[in-house]
């Protein structure tokens, strides 16, 4: 399931100053040639122009498909590799143009947030206690190295130089799918098994993080009754295991709360009657691939597509609606934790907001559990308001929190 997603810094995206511009590779004549010039056009019909970087974008997807067609054994075997070549063509020009038409700044903001989600269970030590903002700051931590990697792999699998960067609209938008799909990739493990490539890097990079501050248990719970004692007790790290020793009281385990979680969205798409979500998310959860998806449920490309669609958004709308406040607790990121904003960013969206909204919100904070009835008679509105109010906050708060201020970078 996607968790809350996190901010979008991505400074390798594009890195330093820009390079002098990149001319598109020569021409290249035969079958390579002939896949080059229909990518070309595909482009131009479903765009009705021809927009900047667009041939150097076309040899690129060309060369990459006929490689893929050409090593695959089993398109190999198929007896009909121009199949998969369309296929494969279809597929690479679909997600370059959604990225595309999502424009630069919500591009990144999307591709951020999907690798961000895929990686939140992996980014932090197993047997750590990390907060919503500190599994927050190692993700972005993470991220910056993993998008330099990405670009790495991009110049190098693509032949280009070492100074090459995205220029154009089209070709960011190239480079974001390749760094969705190169994160994406399945790894060959001992025993049969694979896994994303981002997960294991995210792995590697839990594992390098450093141990657990050791702290004095004793000191901690016997509190200031000596003056080594009162000098232990002031210190950060002694103040947020006390939080964590009062706040574990009452917590059910991290297991036991995603198990609810998992439990309530079962029961979400019950309701909904979307069994095929369900059968979905079993497989999501056992990290099988899409490759994997298609053969256990006997989906087609185009209906595994409309399915991951249908998916996301019955996931978003239980995560904003139906059960907005048990998803929002199994994150750290409840109204008592600003939705997961940082201080800062929790009074700069609050001032983002009419009076009415604010209003809500801290009606929501004092009276707890109050259904929407109640809080319809205090505010003057009918429940159905206060719900839509409600899940359009949640929705606000959301890209609040993956965008911030942030200036929308130029191509």
């Amino acid at each position: 399931m996607k968790t809350a997603s996190t901010g979008c810094t991505m400074a390798a995206f594009p890195p330093g100053s820009p390079p002098p511009s990149h001319s598109s590779p020569e021409p290249v004549g035969g079958e390579l040639g002939a896949l080059t010039q229909a990518i070309d056009q595909l482009f131009e019909n479903r765009l009705g122009r021809r927009p900047g970087g667009l041939g150097g974008v076309a040899a690129r997807l060309a060369a990459e498909v006929d490689r893929i067609c050409h090593r695959s054994d089993r398109i190999q075997a198929s007896g009909d590799v121009h199949h998969w070549q369309q296929a494969l063509v279809r597929h690479r020009v679909d997600k370059c143009l959604t990225y595309y038409e999502a424009g630069s700044r919500q591009g990144r903001v999307d591709l951020h947030s999907s690798l961000s989600a895929i990686v939140y269970r992996h980014v932090a030590p197993k047997e750590s206690y990390l907060s919503f903002q500190g599994r927050y700051a190692l993700i972005e931590d993470f991220m910056q190295t993993f998008y330099i990697e990405v670009l790495n792999a991009f110049r190098r699998e693509h032949h280009l130089p070492t100074t090459y960067t995205p220029r154009t609209q089209l070709e960011l938008a190239e480079y974001m799918a390749f760094s969705e799909q190169y994160a994406k990739r399945r790894i060959a493990l001992p025993g049969r098994q694979s896994q994303q490539l981002i997960v294991l890097r995210a792995q590697a990079f839990s594992r390098r993080q450093p141990a657990e501050t050791a702290v004095d248990m004793g000191l901690v719970s016997e509190g200031a009754k000596l003056e080594e004692a009162e000098t232990y007790a002031r210190s950060s790290v002694v103040q947020q295991v006390r939080e964590k020793l009062k706040t574990d009281a009452y917590d059910p385990g991290e297991a036991v709360m995603r198990d609810r979680v998992i439990n309530a969205l079962v029961d979400y798409f019950k309701a909904q009657n979307q069994t095929d979500c369900i059968d979905y998310l079993v497989l999501k959860l056992e990290d099988c691939s899409a490759a994997e998806i298609d053969d256990i449920l006997g989906l087609s490309p185009r209906q595994r597509d409309y399915l991951q669609q249908r998916f996301k958004y019955h996931v978003e709308k239980f995560s904003q609606q139906h059960e907005w406040d048990l998803v929002h607790q199994w994150l750290g990121a409840n109204l008592e934790a600003s939705l997961g904003m940082t201080p800062d960013q929790w009074q700069g969206f609050l001032a983002s907001l009419p009076a009415d909204q604010r209003r809500l919100i801290d009606l929501k904070r004092r009276q707890g559990q109050a259904d929407d009835a109640d809080l319809a008679q205090t505010l003057g509105w009918t429940p159905k308001k206060v719900h839509r109010t409600w899940s359009k906050l949640l929705k606000g708060a959301w890209d609040y929190r993956n965008q911030g201020t942030r200036a929308e970078d130029k191509p």
